[in-house]
């Protein structure tokens, strides 16, 4: 027997779509006796696209679970280029390149600095995973998951060693790209890590032409430095790094004992073996404590001279929002500087706003633009010093081991290693004997 709160649902929407086919003859259409014209026939829209984006969190899920899996525990370099190329080609291709991992830092961003916007829970969930998996595994993301790293590693052929002191330059630009996409996207100006995404014009087959030569360059630079997106200018990769050092589980070249060999170390060709450290000299120790305790007075010094040199460039970067160029434009005209109109102009004048209210919105942008100019050089000030910290900082290290931080996990050390070939061996003997 049908329950009563079924019956009344099922008149109730027979009463909405009786009173929307009412509706739709209420006014007649017009007759286009004159003309050629036929009235289209109504379509029924299509299913929602929501289901795809659940189905990539899902989707992306697995693929993290079982890229932990192939890294620590199958410890398979093939298995693990397997599924970055399924990555890359439902991640990159089949979804364009979207929802993204990397992008969605803005998203996240323009939350909590913006209360009028939502982030939508796949991009939530495409943000944080990501960086979960990163806290217990390491960076698993980036061995198998991550379409811009896929795309980078296959072209991958004849690699070459980057020095570490221009390797630990180049990373600085990393930083302070994610500073200026934070401070873009606080202001709500532009989301730059998509506009300049170099790879995603490839996955969408169109683009910007700029765009596609960039990308270009960078996959020419990826064969023979490896990764270069990734370990000098992803800015989400930033955020893998420092959370991967605290990882509870890590990438382990050997299964055992280091025997030593430096195979390992040849074979990793984005730089992330550690050799083993000497004890320092006498001398060199009392120079480094004495650097370290400078270094370490002048950090705060350094945070401000950047802090106060971004601050001056609010002029510069606030022009990144529309509002101010538009108000810019819009004076430009009034004082006869420029000639002619534009449409963003057009459109402001068609409004009846007055030029005393665009200008004072705009003067309140640049202000916004100073305040987090002091946050995004005072943020960068504090990466540079906290890089040349480092430098004074002795590590004890006894074997070559994988950074937490540098290490992608890509898996090509295991092959390498001759004591991971014995455990491999061993397992096939005990295979055989079963």
């Amino acid at each position: 027997m049908m329950r009563f709160d079924n019956i009344i649902i099922g008149m109730a929407l027979s009463l909405i779509l009786c009173g929307v086919t009412i509706g739709a003859e209420r006014f007649p259409p017009p007759d286009f006796v004159e003309t050629d014209h036929v009235i289209p026939s109504p379509t029924v829209p299509g299913p929602r696209q929501d289901i795809y984006e659940y189905i990539d969190a899902v989707v992306l899920l697995a693929a993290l679970g079982l890229s932990s899996y192939l890294v620590l525990r199958r410890r398979s370099r093939r298995a693990i280029f397997v599924l970055m190329v399924f990555s890359l080609l439902y991640f990159g291709f089949w979804r364009k390149g979207c929802v993204c991992s990397v992008g969605a830092v803005q998203n996240i961003v323009l939350s909590i600095f913006d209360r009028d916007y939502t982030v939508p829970i796949t991009v939530a969930v495409f943000f944080l995973l990501p960086l979960v998996f990163a806290l217990f595994f390491g960076r698993v993301f980036c061995a198998a998951v991550c379409p811009l790293g896929a795309i980078q590693d296959l072209v991958l052929l004849r690699p070459i060693s980057v020095p570490n002191w221009l390797e630990s330059g180049l990373r600085l630009f990393a930083y302070v790209y994610l500073a200026a996409a934070v401070l873009f996207a606080a202001t709500g100006s532009a989301f730059v890590i998509c506009r300049y995404d170099p790879f995603v014009a490839f996955f969408r087959l169109s683009g910007n032409l700029n765009i596609l030569i960039i990308g270009a360059c960078l996959l020419v630079i990826s064969v023979f430095i490896g990764r270069p997106y990734c370990r000098f200018i992803c800015p989400y990769g930033v955020l893998l790094r420092q959370l991967s050092r605290l990882s509870k589980w890590r990438v382990t070249i050997t299964p055992d004992e280091c025997i030593q060999c430096r195979l390992c170390e040849d074979s990793c060709p984005f730089g992330a073996i550690k050799k083993p450290t000497t004890d320092w000299p006498t001398t060199e120790y009392s120079r480094s404590k004495k650097r370290l305790a400078i270094l370490i007075l002048l950090l705060p010094v350094l945070m401000f001279l950047c802090g106060w040199a971004s601050s001056g460039l609010k002029t510069v970067t606030s022009r990144m929002h529309a509002t101010v160029r538009l108000a810019e434009r819009i004076y430009l005209e009034d004082t006869g500087k420029v000639e002619g109109t534009t449409d963003a102009s057009l459109a402001f004048r068609a409004t009846g706003k007055e030029q005393k209210e665009l200008y004072a919105d705009a003067s309140n942008i640049r202000a916004e633009f100073k305040l987090g100019g002091w946050f995004f050089g005072g943020f960068v000030g504090l990466v540079i010093g906290l890089k040349l910290i480092a430098v004074s900082v002795w590590r004890k290290r006894t074997d070559y081991e994988a950074g937490r931080a540098g290490c992608l996990a890509c898996g090509r050390c295991f092959q390498y290693c001759p004591k991971e070939h014995e455990r491999l061996k061993k397992i096939k003997e005990a295979r055989a004997k079963y």
